[in-house]
């Protein structure tokens, strides 16, 4: 766990801006390209209204000092509120435009990334882990919320407040402006130190938060682990200092936020007092309207808003570049099991399996299978046993092609896997794993999950033909009551059951059993042992197991020792080999089960 924080958390928290990968991000907008202009052209408008009030409100302070103009200052006031009213429709209306399209376009976004994810090879899973994984999914594309629903259409329109702003302050008083402009470099200045600072502080929170989101997702997964080796105390003193990790980053950057706005209220007040001072000495002279000074002030005021956002969103552009990165480095991560240019559709499988001379490495480095070659016949029931990690699972994994040799050849019925395509050839086979991995939902759905076709008598026979009938008849709602994720509220052997059922409904023409009654009680291996001599008939099938019930009657028993083929043939051949691995195996069972 410390280890998969300290990978989170040693990424680098800020990334330079990347701009054609923003052009890329911007493309799922772009599909939304209408409510986007359409947005734009709203908030000018809104923009418009919202400095015309102040306009029309100086206008008729003015008109107070002139009794001839006073009836027009019902109309003034009437045209505020009209302006107040379609400044706040316009409004309305483009926050809704704008979530709409930038959360359509964040759910595309988040829909490509899983979509690419499941492309992957196992061999991108054996080097991320899951947490990261959803740090990704989850954390990196919410990151982009602001960005997409605010950030583009805000920027163009608060560039069009602050030039509006500055022409309306000239061409009522260019002196008064050049005035309160004078502290436009020290507000800069702050603006951006300070900003960067707290961009800082905040990217840090988030990190931490990803860490806890990881922490917690592989301590949720590992939790029986935890209680039966006691761990909950150590876990939860971890937990407290990631939480208490996360308290004092936050503090931290609510620390330099809070900072922040006296600085900008300061600064603000300092050009406001000069406007004041020198549009006080104009007025003597006469050569400035009261009217005007304060639409001056007034827009002054309005005129620190837009570039306070302007800074907001170079920080969220920053912030944003070191997620699309994340984002992308995913995306564009080739899987390495991929269809070959000019792959061609498997055609139903008869079932022969060929491996020439086959080599393979995990790292590059370290083989673990050297030269393996042997030939299976339709139909047959091929056994593989040995010790642990001697290579038997990597073979019925190279068959599966969830991986590609690094040397010679694997053939289905004399054709390359790798000229076929990978879908064609997975979509008629089954692979039950050591994992029985239950989904959560029905019973009924676990077991159509490989082919969602199949009609409820399809599943309902399935489960019969390996005795997985009767405990979920016994079950309160059959096949329809609900199991959590992992089956966590089944017994091993139920979910076993119910694995096998899964890979028998999909009618493959090749079945691979890998370890697949390892967790089986005696009782339920009994009641399946029929159930498989009918099941394995006419497929071609490979079976990795310890248990010689369940191999002794495979049609060729393949020894795998130190990623090598060293013994193979019938139960009765191997038996009688004198220091074969095989026989030494029987002869261990058998005295253990004699003890």
């Amino acid at each position: 766990m410390a280890k998969m924080l300290r990978q989170i958390d040693d990424e680098a928290i800020e990334k330079p801006f990347n701009r054609s990968q923003f052009v890329r991000l911007m493309r799922y907008m772009m599909v939304y390209k209408k409510y986007m202009i359409g947005s734009i052209l709203l908030m000018a408008v809104a923009t418009v209204c919202s400095l015309g009030q102040p306009f029309l409100q100086s206008r008729a302070i003015g008109y107070l000092q002139d009794k001839d103009m006073l009836s027009y200052i019902p109309y003034l006031v009437g045209g505020m509120v009209l302006l107040g009213i379609a400044n706040a429709l316009c409004t309305r209306q483009r926050v809704r435009w704008m979530d709409t399209s930038g959360r359509k376009a964040l759910a595309t976004l988040r829909q490509d990334l899983f979509d690419h994810i499941q492309t992957l090879s196992f061999s991108f899973f054996d080097t991320h882990s899951a947490g990261k994984i959803l740090v990704r999914v989850i954390n990196d594309v919410n990151e982009l919320n602001d960005l997409f629903t605010n950030g583009i259409v805000n920027v163009l329109v608060q560039c069009f407040t602050v030039l509006l702003l500055l022409v309306i302050m000239f061409i009522v008083n260019w002196k008064l402006t050049l005035i309160g402009m004078c502290i436009l470099p020290l507000l800069l200045f702050l603006m951006f130190k300070i900003k960067r600072v707290m961009r800082r502080r905040w990217q840090i929170v988030r990190m931490k938060r990803s860490s806890m989101n990881g922490y917690l997702h592989e301590s949720l997964t590992g939790m029986r682990v935890t209680e039966a080796f006691v761990r909950e105390e150590e876990n939860a003193d971890t937990f407290a200092n990631v939480n208490n990790d996360i308290r004092k980053s936050w503090m931290r950057a609510i620390y330099i936020n809070a900072s922040f706005w006296p600085f900008l209220d300061i600064t603000g007040t300092i050009g406001t007092v000069l406007v004041y001072y020198f549009g006080v000495r104009f007025m003597g002279e006469g050569g400035l309207e009261l009217a005007n000074l304060l639409l001056i002030l007034w827009y002054l005021g309005r005129f620190w808003e837009p570039l306070n956002n302007l800074s907001n969103f170079y920080n969220s552009l920053l912030t944003a570049s070191a997620s699309m990165e994340r984002i992308f480095e995913i995306m564009d991560t080739p899987p390495d099991i991929a269809d070959r240019e000019g792959a061609k559709e498997m055609p139903p499988i008869k079932g022969s399996v060929d491996f020439e001379h086959v080599d393979f490495s995990y790292d590059g480095e370290k083989q673990v299978l050297r030269d393996v070659s042997f030939h299976v016949e339709p139909g047959q029931t091929i056994a593989l046993v040995g010790p642990t990690g001697a290579g038997k699972s990597t073979i019925v994994n190279l068959l599966s092609r969830f991986y590609d040799v690094t040397g010679g050849a694997v053939k289905i019925d004399g054709m390359d896997i790798r000229d076929a395509k990978l879908l064609s050839m997975r979509r008629q086979m089954s692979v039950m794993m050591q994992d029985s991995f239950i989904f959560s939902g029905t019973i009924m759905e676990n077991i159509r999950y490989g082919r969602l076709d199949a009609t409820d008598e399809e599943v309902i026979e399935a489960a019969k033909a390996v005795d997985a009938h009767s405990f979920i008849m016994n079950m309160e709602k059959g096949y329809e009551t609900e199991v959590n994720e992992r089956g966590s509220s089944l017994s091993v052997g139920q979910r076993q059951l119910i694995s096998f059922a899964r890979a028998l409904l999909n009618d493959p023409k090749i079945l691979i059993l890998d370890e697949a009654t390892s967790s089986i009680d005696t009782e339920t291996e009994l009641l399946i042992q029929k159930a498989l001599a009918v099941l394995l008939k006419g497929r071609t099938s490979f079976v990795i197991a310890h248990r010689l019930s369940t191999i002794r009657n495979a049609d060729c028993i393949m020894v795998v020792s130190d990623g090598v083929i060293t013994e193979r043939g019938t139960h009765d051949e191997l038996i009688r080999l004198k220091g074969g691995h095989y026989r030494g195996l029987c002869e261990a069972q058998y005295r253990f089960m004699l003890e």
